[in-house]
């Protein structure tokens, strides 16, 4: 028998990462239905912002566990909200299963060490850093969790979508007028992401509500 549940529209979640925040747009048939900021810091300590930047200060065992405390902060932060939007879209008639968090490169970072030796690894771990809290932060709210890495999104989005590049530019856009602003570039490449998932055949026959967003 068919449930309530399982008679929710299919929703997705994508996610951009900037240094202390990021951007969230939920998508769902194809528009954008919500739109969050999620802030990943307390306070105004220019620290928490630039974590691996406040370690290259510390002693090796302090910067561990500074890096630490920051990360559990900032994934309890980011968790409220991803919970709240979740809420707010099953409230609304959707049911969100998944969420896609757009990454860097993906080249792996040495030890501890090495990268706060290194100005350029300091930047590149704390781009990381950031996006493992949302994904981290997905993950604790039930979320099934996909990483997208940015600089392939679009091209994945107009595959998935069976549309020109130039045609996904113009949809991308006019998604916003929905939400209105901000609509920025990481709005538009944060809904890039979510209809990635959303395009899924599986995403949408295999979407279940999550047990603890309620």
């Amino acid at each position: 028998m068919e449930t309530s549940a399982n008679r929710r529209r299919p929703a997705a979640l994508g996610l951009r990462a900037h240094s202390g925040w990021a951007a969230m747009v939920a998508v769902a048939g194809g528009s954008a239905v919500l739109r969050r900021r999620i802030e990943m810091t307390r306070g105004s300590d220019s620290r928490a912002g630039q974590p691996y930047h406040a370690a290259a200060a510390m002693k090796l065992p302090q910067a561990e566990a500074f890096l630490k405390r920051a990360e559990k902060i900032a994934v309890e932060m980011a968790a409220g909200v991803v919970k709240d939007a979740v809420a707010t879209l099953t409230f609304e008639g959707y049911r969100v299963a998944g969420a896609a968090v757009l990454l860097g490169s993906g080249k792996p970072l040495p030890e501890l060490a090495r990268i706060l030796a290194a100005h350029p690894l300091i930047h590149t771990a704390e781009g990381v850093f950031f996006r493992e809290v949302l994904k981290s932060a997905c993950g604790s709210c039930g979320l099934a969790v996909t990483g997208i890495k940015e600089r392939e999104v679009l091209e994945q989005c107009a595959a998935a979508l069976r549309i020109p590049a130039v045609d996904l530019q113009a949809r991308l856009s006019a998604m916003g007028k929905t939400l209105g602003p901000p609509w920025t570039q990481d709005e538009k490449l944060s809904a890039a992401a979510a209809l990635v998932l959303t395009s899924r055949d599986d995403y949408v026959a295999d979407c279940p509500l999550p047990s603890n967003t309620r």
